[in-house]
């Protein structure tokens, strides 16, 4: 009896299907490294932004390499392992997110790296406040409104991915053919590798193309590591380095951003579960995994980061390999800690020349572009949805375009408007409630799984 109550933990521990199983250590290292490739260059890619937007030392920019791998770290065990109710102890890896950058970036370059951090605490605030009742909000963000966000969202970083191909704003080399041809390198490589390559040099794809391109900038005279030896071997990201201030435009521009994120987060949750295990994710997983990205959030404001969110081509690794173990995403996140504490690590990753960062963000900002472009196609392009569309982004992006056409009305405001997003969020939310022929959702029926998943952590207490 003893035998066989053994034999069946063994094979649910076993189970690729199980979040909470675990596949051999000679199985779980290498997938856990691969999730840590997959989302790699993602993950410093705000945080080296940030530093060439506040005019950052090299000190400064390591500090902000090492909080973006502190903090994608810390967020992933929060999500994985969880604390309480917080964390959906899912396979669901964690980095800056994208959909910051877009506001994130001209409030460094108006209001300073200390405005936007003051924003990113209170964005967790409010992330965590709506998590608790994420169902009671999800009507106001059907797919044509998030779907329009993310759209100016990504249309918003494509100026950023251009300035950095063509190799950063100020600098003395600004549109040479080497930045350029640099640039088209890593750009036509992480394509090919995207489309011909299997395995991990298909998800890590971005990541390969631009350690080529790092490598090829060398003889060129692209890189410059100085100062990279005198960091000291092992350190901790210093809390508070670049300060925190509380302004009320950072504020909401920030939290704008976060409640998108949020909502689209939902979608997210689902499709890791339905990716690596088949079934809809239980409302336990959904409330705890939306929690878990709003409370990681303030180890950002305290470190110097952008919140984090869950990483999609992760879910499309768990995907790919089947594999839902958390606990093999709990090893990536180890190693981005460990990572972390390397500040001479930090500095050669800081010291990318923004012509090989630039090839690989466009594709990357491209992809935003084309989820919120899916997103709109998922309910069809009504006539309705295309005049929700056309005037969100008519308003938010003519303003970020031409913003001295308000700066008159707007004084101060200005930031408010600079990026589009939340012009465009509040313009599509608003346009969706009172144009008429708006689809009234139902309520979300609980999850077929719920039972089944919940059986299964009992039967596992039991053992």
């Amino acid at each position: 009896m003893a035998t066989t109550k053994a034999t069946k933990a063994t094979k649910r521990r076993r189970d690729p299907a199980d979040p909470d199983g675990m596949p051999p250590w000679g199985t779980a290292v290498p997938l856990g490294l691969q999730h840590v490739l997959a989302m790699f260059t993602s993950n410093l890619t705000p945080a080296i932004l940030l530093a060439g937007v506040i005019g950052a030392s090299t000190g400064e920019a390591v500090l902000l390499v090492q909080a973006a791998l502190l903090c994608a770290g810390l967020a992933t065990l929060l999500q994985t392992i969880g604390i309480g109710p917080v964390g959906s102890r899912l396979p669901l890896m964690m980095g800056s997110g994208f959909a910051f950058i877009a506001v994130a970036v001209p409030l460094a370059a108006e209001r300073g790296l200390d405005a936007v951090l003051g924003g990113v605490l209170v964005t967790a605030l409010v992330q965590v406040a709506i998590g608790l009742g994420i169902h009671r909000i999800a009507f106001l963000f059907p797919p044509v409104v998030t779907g329009t966000i993310i759209l100016v969202i990504g249309l918003g970083l494509l100026p950023s991915g251009i300035n950095l191909a063509a190799g950063g704003v100020g600098s003395p080399d600004f549109g040479s053919a080497t930045n350029l041809g640099v640039a088209a390198l890593v750009l036509v490589l992480t394509v090919v590798l995207n489309q011909f390559a299997r395995g991990l040099a298909k998800s890590a794809s971005v990541l390969i193309a631009v350690v080529v391109g790092y490598l090829v900038a060398i003889p060129l005279g692209l890189l410059d590591l100085s100062g990279a030896g005198d960091r000291p071997v092992l350190a901790f990201p210093t809390p508070f380095a670049f300060g925190v201030s509380f302004e009320l435009v950072a504020v909401l521009s920030m939290a704008v951003v976060g409640v998108v994120n949020m909502v689209d987060s939902v979608g997210t949750v689902h499709a890791v579960t339905e990716g690596g295990a088949g079934r809809p994710a239980t409302r336990r997983e959904l409330r705890g995994g939306i929690l878990a990205e709003g409370g990681s959030a303030v180890v950002g404001g305290v470190f110097g980061a952008l919140p984090t969110t869950m990483f999609s081509q992760n879910i499309g690794l768990v995907a790919l390999t089947k594999q839902m173990s958390r606990h093999v995403v709990t090893i990536g996140a180890c190693v981005l800690v460990g990572l972390s504490l390397l500040p001479q690590l930090a500095a050669v990753l800081a010291a990318i020349p923004p012509a090989v960062l630039g090839g690989g963000v466009l594709v990357l900002f491209g992809m935003v572009c084309a989820i919120g472009i899916e997103l709109l196609s998922k309910d069809g392009l009504t006539t309705r949805s295309l005049l929700v569309l056309a005037v969100s982004i008519g308003l938010g992006r003519g303003i970020a375009s031409a913003p001295d056409a308000i700066a008159g009305v707007v004084g101060d405001w200005g930031p408010l408007f600079s990026s589009g997003i939340v012009v465009s969020a509040l313009l599509a939310v608003v346009l969706n409630l009172v144009l008429p022929g708006r689809a009234v959702p139902a309520a979300e029926p609980p999850s077929p799984a719920e039972p089944f998943v919940e059986a299964a952590r009992e039967d596992r207490a039991a053992d």
